[in-house]
This record gives C-alpha cells, structure tokens and sequence, in this order.
C-alpha cells in the first residue's frame, strides 16, 4: 500500500477520533466559564501538561520551518537547538512568580496579569491594551504559519489526492469544531498522544536519513561537494545572528498567550515544574533532530527554491516510505504525528486568541460564561480570514516566525520586568512598547529585518527597556518631590 493511500487512511482515523475526543472533553466540562473552558478547569497534571507544553512549542514551525531553513542555511541552523533551551532558561525566571499570583487572582489570559500589577495605576487600562494588541497580532500571524504547514503536510503525504487548498480548508474547520466543542481539554487530550507519535516518528526517520547517508561523516562530505558555504564556519555577522535570535527566541516564547495560559492551567506548582523539567531536554530529542532532517535533505534535493524547501519533510516521507512496507508505516506514523502537532498548535493559538480578544481587547469579564460564548466567535471569524491568506503564501515559515517574535518580544518589560522589579510603571512601560514596536515594524517596511546581523525586534527591545526603566525611575523622582495633598 502506497504512503498516499495509507495517509488517507490515517487521516480519516485520526480525524475520527478528533471527533470522538471532542465530544468526552465537552462531557467533562463542569460549566460555561472561560476558566472550564480556556483552561480546562485549571487541572492539568504533570504528564499531559509536558506534552501539551511540548506539541504546543514543536509545531509547524519546527516540523516544516526548521528542517526547510537548515536546508537553506546549511550546518549554521545547529543554533536552533540553542535557541528552544533558551525558552527553558527563561521560563524559570517567569514561572515562580507568575504561577502564585495566577491562584490568587484567578488569572485566565496574560492581561489578567497585567491588570492586576498595572490596573490602579494611570495608563493600566492602556497598557493592558497595548499588550493584547500585539498578543493578537502575533497570534494571528502563528495561526497562519499552521495552516500553511498543514496544508503543505496534507498535500505531500497524500500524493496530492487532498490538495493543499482543500487540506487548509479541511482542517481549519476541523480544528474550529474540537476547539469550540471540547476547548482546552481537548486540546491537550489530543497533544499526549501526537508528542509520543512526533517523537518516535521523527528519531526514525533521522536514523533511516543517516543509514542511507552512510553516516554523518558522509552526509557532511556530500553536501561538501554540493553546497561548500553550508558547512563553513559562521563569520562575525552570522554568531551576531545567533545571539540576536537565541535573545528573541528565547525572551518571546515565554510571553506567546498559549504559553502563559500552560502556566494558570496547571494541577499545582510541583505539576508545572515536573513538566518543565522535562521540557528541558526536548530541544536535544527534537530540535537537534529536525536540523539534521533538513541537513540530510541537502544531497537528496539540491535544487529546492526558497518556498519549495518549506516541503523538504513531506519530501522525505515520499521517500522513506518508498523503501518498503515497514517504512511506509513508518512515514505514515511521522505524517499524523506532524500533521497532529501543527493542528493542536493551531488549536491552542485559536482558544488563546478568543479568550484575549473577548477579555483584554473588550473588556468582558473572566467570571461571565457569555465571555466564552463570545471568545468562540471570535475564533470563528479570525480563522476564515487566515484560512483566505493561506490560500496563497507568499512568505516563508521561518520569515512568520521572526516577525511574531520580534513583535511578541515588546511584551517581555511587561511580564519579566515587571514581576522582578517592583518600581515599574505602567505609563513608561507602554511608552517603551510602543517605542519598541514602532521600531520593529518600520525595520520591517524599511526592508531592515536585521542590523550588523542583530533583529530589529532585539534593538526594539533594547530602546524599550530604556525607557521604560527611565521613565519609572523619573515618575518615582517626580512623585517624590511632589507636595502633599492637603
């Protein structure tokens, strides 16, 4: 039975079983409130809360984006393995302070949070706005990346029987349904298993690649002969690179709502740390391996233009499958568990975007069961005007990637600082992100992305930070000095 026949095939089962899932979480739910449903009732345990924290930061982006980029970039995308242990690093600063407070307070998005630390202050309500404006746009932007990335894994691993349009329309709708039905829950009921699948799947192929390959020694002489700039030692502008994208990276991950809304859906404390203790040795068992997929692929398509290499892992599952029956399974196994990985993520991005859009955008309360009801309109309407600009891409999924973070990053005073750093204030905060974005975008309209190799995101942020520590510090002076009310 050929990879496209037996893909069907799995593609029908595993969308059955969606269903099946969809319908045991909704029957689980205690009750309408944004907390049941965004959350699933703030009890997650230690195992589903690391795979769903794991399917959640390997999406798309890793599976297609990062094996397409090593393609183009050759052995110098080794630093992506350094840039998701970063995440990790900076989880820890975030996670301490920021889960206690979510108990307390009951916190269900991250303006939640910010409220509670700005809301008394001049300018609370504005930054809280701020945040989740740009919290919007970059959760529109990783919605689109995944729906991109499954209609290209659906169109190659069915031997272009789905094509890639109806793949996006498909799914999209598929993802809509278990969302609205089964919200969190099912989200991460489904994320247990497709992080096991991905896992295994993935460390097969890798192993296949490098047999075939006759090693790595081998495969590096091969794309040597081929490709000689993709295994030269990085220059100056290139290490600048790496340090500017493991800073982004590493700082905007953490602040991502899906993120954030992991950490106040949590059993307990000991739960969260458990599970990221765990995370921290996922780079090593996923990103390293995705790079050396892309690698691999060098030898075997050396002529892939720019948008073609974003189908680099398709690719090699036609021809792992090709190799016989056994592989064919194999491969199959590989594309339900990509294709389950990019469609949670999807999933956890459209229930963060209806629950920021509905509480922090306008203002309904996280107590109100119609915030919920709202929060699932919301998340109809974003995803049919993504499901029209996926349709037609014209950006590559790394290229998505770097925009959202270098938006998403303007975020980080807000959370980090503010958590650390009790002297900080809201106005010269939200000074200092608009500051920082301002400069993030016209890089980009400027045709900018980077500066001596360091992302305008980065410098964004750089010029955010100054202000608004400055600013704090001279509100601090200028409430010091003023008179006493009499």
């Amino acid at each position: 039975m050929s990879l496209a026949t037996l893909g069907l095939i799995a593609l029908a089962v595993y969308l059955v079983a969606l269903v099946v899932i969809a319908e045991i979480a909704r029957r689980a739910r205690r009750d309408m409130t944004p907390g049941d449903h965004f959350l699933a009732g703030r009890e997650l345990g230690v195992f589903v809360l690391f795979l769903t924290l794991y399917a959640t930061a390997y999406s798309g982006n890793s599976l297609l984006g990062y094996p397409a980029e090593a393609y183009r970039r050759g052995f110098s995308w080794i630093m992506a393995t350094g840039f998701m242990m970063s995440i990790i690093v900076v989880f820890h600063a975030l996670v301490p302070k920021l889960r206690p407070l979510s108990v307390v307070h009951g916190f269900v998005t991250p303006g939640d949070y910010v409220q509670q630390r700005f809301g008394r202050e001049p300018g609370g309500r504005a930054l809280r706005i701020a945040v989740a404006g740009l919290m919007t746009v970059t959760l529109t932007n990783f919605l689109l990346a995944q729906l991109i990335a499954m209609g290209h894994v659906t169109y190659q691993a069915t031997g272009g029987r789905i094509p890639y349009e109806v793949g996006v329309v498909g799914l999209a709708a598929m993802i809509l349904f278990y969302e609205v039905r089964g919200g969190m829950r099912a989200v991460a009921w489904t994320d247990a298993a497709q992080g096991i699948l991905m896992l295994v799947g993935l460390s097969a192929l890798l192993l296949w690649l490098l047999g075939g390959s006759g090693g790595l020694g081998a495969m590096t002489r091969q794309i040597l002969e081929l490709r000689p700039e993709a295994v030269q030692v990085p220059g100056a502008r290139e290490c600048s690179n790496w340090l500017s994208t493991i800073a982004l990276m590493g700082l905007a991950s953490v602040v991502y709502p899906q993120a954030i809304q992991r950490i106040y859906a949590a059993r307990s404390g000991t739960s969260l740390k458990q599970a990221l203790a765990i995370m921290t040795f996922m780079p090593l068992a996923t990103t390293a391996v995705v790079t050396l997929i892309g690698l691999a692929a060098i030898p075997r398509f050396s002529h892939l233009g720019s948008l073609e290499a974003e189908t680099v892992m398709p690719r090699l599952l036609e021809l792992w499958a090709a190799a016989g029956p056994f592989y064919t399974l194999a491969a199959t196994l590989v594309f339900i568990g990509a294709l389950a990985a990019i469609m949670s993520t999807a999933d956890s991005v459209l229930l963060s975007l209806g629950s920021v859009v509905a509480e922090d955008l306008l203002g309904r309360s996280r107590l109100d069961p119609g915030t919920t009801r709202l929060g699932k309109r919301i998340s109809f309407g974003l995803i049919v005007v993504m499901v029209v600009v996926a349709l037609a891409p014209r950006i590559t999924l790394w290229r998505l990637i770097e925009l959202k973070m270098e938006l998403l990053i303007q975020c980080v005073p807000a959370f980090l600082l503010a958590l650390h750093w009790n002297r900080l204030r809201a106005w010269p905060t939200c000074w200092g992100l608009m500051a920082g974005t301002a400069l993030a975008v016209a890089g980009v309209l400027l045709g900018l992305p980077r500066i001596g190799g360091i992302h305008v995101g980065v410098l964004g942020l750089a010029v955010n930070l100054v202000l608004a520590v400055a600013g704090s510090l001279w509100r601090r002076d200028r409430l010091e000095l003023a008179p006493p009310f009499s």
